[in-house]
């Protein structure tokens, strides 16, 4: 249990308080919070909570957002992204988790800024090559504050709108022009279960020493009508935790392992009744292929 961490996604109406409280009294060392719940509390005061409970941060979530094409939206992802790494480094934490983003022809259905130009704008591949040019811009930044940009890739569902990186592969590509210590990738079973090439991009992140995370949760059916929060808890959907944590135990990590689910039903049971369950599934399904 000393490696697992509750991402407070899982527990998404809990405050950084609750969160750090259940996490506590169920025994867990570690906690991977949102922006949205340290931003509650204000950085400084989010850091003394966790420390004050013994906790530590597995990672940040997570900056990102990364594909826009305007310079005025170039620089306010920039200028938030400088804002989670501070975040990251005040919290104690090495590991920012990056979703890149998706098209700009996306935004206007996610609430973000957009133009008629970006409306029209369908270009994957200069997309990515944007979300290599910020990362570019911000590694420097990171670098000097201790953080790494973790890269995770998206299941290729949410490739318009939210992540077009869609493999480990692609994403440690995107990598490859930095130091494994300036820019590492996420191991999110939900978002790679399906890979044909999983097992040898696992291997290849271990090899390179870019493992920045591995998160676990299931992929369930049928999909929520929102498919956002079609997450479920390990062991009530498909994918095959033994045979991918046995690949990322070969790597070497030995970080922490996040449980992070977007699910409205988790969401709405007691705070304690989640994560007992996370507790068990995890003991069944992970723990033992470490």
């Amino acid at each position: 249990m000393n490696r697992l961490s509750l991402n407070t996604a899982t527990t998404k109406y809990l405050t950084l308080a609750e969160c750090i409280d259940v996490a506590t009294r169920c025994g867990l060392e570690a906690i991977g919070p949102w922006r949205d719940r340290v931003q509650e509390v204000g950085t400084d005061k989010a850091r003394h909570l966790i420390d004050a409970a013994g906790l530590r941060v597995s990672t940040l979530c997570r900056g990102g957002f990364l594909t826009a094409r305007d310079t005025d939206a170039i620089d306010a992802a920039l200028a938030d992204n400088r804002l989670a790494i501070d975040e990251a480094s005040t919290l104690g934490t090495h590991e920012l988790v990056m979703v890149v983003g998706g098209l700009p022809s996306a935004f206007a259905s996610m609430g973000l800024a957009h133009s008629d130009a970006d409306d029209e704008d369908r270009d994957l591949v200069a997309a990515r090559q944007r979300v290599a040019d910020r990362l570019g811009d911000l590694v420097p930044y990171a670098r000097e504050r201790g953080v790494r940009l973790a890269l995770e890739p998206m299941h290729p569902l949410f490739t318009a709108d939210r992540g077009v990186l869609t493999t480990l592969g692609q994403s440690l590509d995107m990598a490859a022009d930095h130091s494994p210590a300036e820019v590492g990738v996420v191991v999110d079973t939900y978002h790679v279960w399906w890979d044909p090439n999983l097992r040898e991009s696992i291997a290849r992140a271990g090899q390179e020493g870019r493992v920045s995370s591995y998160q676990v949760c299931d992929w369930i059916l049928p999909l929520a009508a929102n498919t956002l929060n079609s997450r479920g808890m390990m062991g009530d959907g498909y994918i095959d935790f033994p045979t991918i944590t046995s690949w990322v135990r070969d790597t070497g990590y030995n970080g922490d392992i996040e449980v992070e689910i977007f699910n409205e039903t988790i969401w709405a049971q007691p705070g304690q009744v989640t994560v007992n369950t996370m507790q068990e599934r995890y003991r069944k399904l992970v723990e033992p292929y470490l």
